[in-house]
């Protein structure tokens, strides 16, 4: 089953209250909750508030995106009591801050000993661990991303489409991902300019790219990231479209 829902950072100047109403308007599952600004690392009491307050509008909280790093410097230990109070099934990390092929070796063992750490500590609350699948991360690329999820037992990963790629290459990508798959970022964007476009402009490529998610064979949440011009009325339209795709990827006429 494919869930839908929003990255809580898409509307960072605002503030949870509004955030859990838009997405309840818009008819979608549930929302990632931020680490940098909606739910902070450590503070307990705000990812409590968080949690009743998605719960009691009758969404799920699909994730926290914690936007730990994997530096030496980090401490796991916030990161997973956030988690935990905000009842987030899923923590999405980030493997370090430069490219795969930047990285020397004791900077990626780093990354690796930290991400070991992350999932072992959150495997004791019950919760797993997934990479962004970003640029500039040891995650940059399918077969990076390849590499490091086996030196990381246990550890999933996210995905989204990579600019550089064409659609065949991504989906390539995408289906050697499949077994450590939890979550996919959805949004549409012109290259090179990052202009943000509709997602309803973008949707044949959706429906296939989630098609593909979807052989993964278990519930994979697809997650609205970003819209244009930070609208929260383009959102319910880019969120009607999420809607349409996923009901034709399931086989739905609704």
């Amino acid at each position: 089953m494919i869930r839908t829902g929003l990255v809580s950072v898409t509307f960072r100047n605002h503030p949870p209250q509004d955030i859990v109403a838009l997405v309840s308007q818009a008819g979608l599952h549930g929302i990632e909750w931020g680490g940098d600004v909606h739910v902070p690392h450590g503070d307990v009491a705000v990812a409590r508030a968080v949690r009743r307050m998605t719960e009691d509008a009758g969404l799920r909280v699909l994730a926290y995106g914690s936007y730990f790093r994997c530096r030496p410097d980090e401490v796991c230990e916030p990161v997973i009591e956030s988690a935990l109070a905000l009842g987030a099934p899923l923590i999405r990390i980030w493997a370090g801050n430069l490219a795969a092929a930047q990285v020397d070796k004791s900077v990626r063992n780093g990354v690796v000993e930290q991400s070991r750490r992350m999932v072992q500590l959150a495997a004791h609350a019950n919760m797993r661990v997934a990479y962004e699948f970003h640029a500039n991360t040891l995650t940059d690329t399918a077969e990076s991303t390849l590499a490091l999820l086996n030196d990381v037992p246990d550890m999933h990963t996210f995905w989204q489409p990579p600019h550089d790629l064409d659609e065949q290459d991504r989906l390539r990508g995408l289906r050697g991902l499949l077994p450590w798959l939890t979550n996919v970022h959805v949004f549409h964007w012109r290259m090179p300019d990052r202009a943000r476009l509709p997602l309803s402009d973008d949707e044949a490529l959706w429906r296939e790219r989630l098609r593909v998610a979807a052989e993964a064979g278990r519930h994979i949440a697809a997650l609205l990231e970003f819209v244009r011009d930070d609208d929260p009325e383009q959102f319910l339209r880019d969120a009607a479209a999420l809607r349409r795709v996923v009901n034709v990827v399931s086989g739905s006429n609704k």
